[in-house]
């Protein structure tokens, strides 16, 4: 019955299209596709706010989207829809018919686009990946990085400044409308990390730790820049973990190179005496806060560190590292990796 009643609606809208002699031989071509072999690419539209349907379909028939405007839009009045299609931006193509682009227009099934942020980019690498893309303008996104207003309690507290949400835009693939702002895209990836927070119970785990929020992304970002491996992960936790409890500087060669400002294959010694509170062999305590984005597993090894006697780790030359107890034992294990 459904099937019989949207066929008999089509069959009223062509009858009106012949009676206002826009159709003649072929009845139902108007409401066709313009390129019915399925073969037509996809064509980017903006639909503008407020715009009405007789400007719309005049568009979509300049466009080739559609045969012919006056039809389409005694289709969306016949239906109730003249009023119901939603701004944005579409991909939409030849292929489709006039029932087909009304459908993605009044559900607002608006085109998006991708980016991925890897886990251990720092707000600089984030910044100069989106700018890359195209996605943001520069200025604007540093700014909001600083002075934006987000509605996250995380943020609250975090500590004023051009490095205050480094660590929390959370690391991964987001999805996003075409027509993103640098806001709504710096949003989506707090949103991310506010997900991640609730769902680890990070705050509760934290406070059982005698640590704050702050201080555990900052310790998951670290372990986030020194592990390459899973298992390792709650294991060099356990060392920055074992070490703050002791009093021990924590001497993480990532910190130094945040500190620096860049990236190094090797750590120098002349490197190790950057005047800088992110530098971990010349200050004791964590850094004043994260060193980049960590992703799920370095939060939860935050707030989960193995149960471990260690003080000291190694690079692998396979990525993996070699754990000691005393500098002797670690002294050992150097002189065995890093010939």
């Amino acid at each position: 019955m459904v099937m019989k009643w949207k066929m008999n609606k089509r069959f009223i809208v062509v009858t009106v299209l012949v009676l206002f002699g826009l159709l003649s031989r072929y009845p139902f071509t108007l409401l066709d596709p313009v390129d019915p072999s399925g073969k037509a690419p996809d064509v980017l539209v903006r639909i503008a706010p407020k715009s009405s349907t007789a400007q719309i379909a005049a568009m979509l028939e300049q466009q080739g989207m559609i045969r012919d405007a006056t039809a389409f839009r005694l289709y969306a009045r016949f239906h109730g829809l003249d009023n119901k299609i939603k701004a944005g931006y579409y991909l939409l193509n030849a292929s489709m018919s006039t029932e087909e682009i009304l459908s993605i227009l009044v559900q607002g099934q608006t085109a998006t686009k991708s980016f991925t942020i890897p886990e251990g980019y720092t707000l600089k690498q984030i910044t100069e990946s989106l700018s890359a893309k195209g996605f943001i303008r520069e200025p604007l996104f540093k700014d909001l990085l600083v002075n934006g207003q987000f509605d996250y309690a995380f943020i609250k507290d975090l500590p004023p400044g051009e490095k205050r949400l480094e660590g929390y835009l959370f690391p991964e693939t987001y999805n996003i409308p075409f027509d993103s702002t640098e806001k709504h895209i710096i949003n989506v990836m707090l949103a991310g990390m506010d997900r991640q927070i609730k769902e680890l119970k990070l705050e509760e785990k934290a406070k059982a730790l005698n640590l704050t929020l702050h201080q555990v992304v900052t310790i998951a970002s670290m372990i986030e820049r020194e592990a390459r491996v899973d298992q390792d992960r709650p294991l060099i936790s356990s060392v920055i973990h074992n070490r703050l409890k002791s009093g021990m500087r924590l001497q993480i060669d990532a910190t130094v190179e945040y500190a620096l400002g860049e990236h190094r294959e090797k750590i120098y010694y002349k490197d190790l005496e950057v005047a800088s509170p992110y530098n971990t062999y010349k200050y004791n305590g964590l850094p004043p806060g994260p060193i980049a984005s960590p992703g799920r597993e370095s939060l939860l090894a935050a707030v989960n560190p193995a149960h471990t006697k260690y003080f000291y780790y190694v690079a692998k030359p396979d990525g993996s590292h070699a754990f000691a107890e005393t500098l002797a034992e670690h002294n050992a294990n150097k002189n065995k990796y890093l010939r």
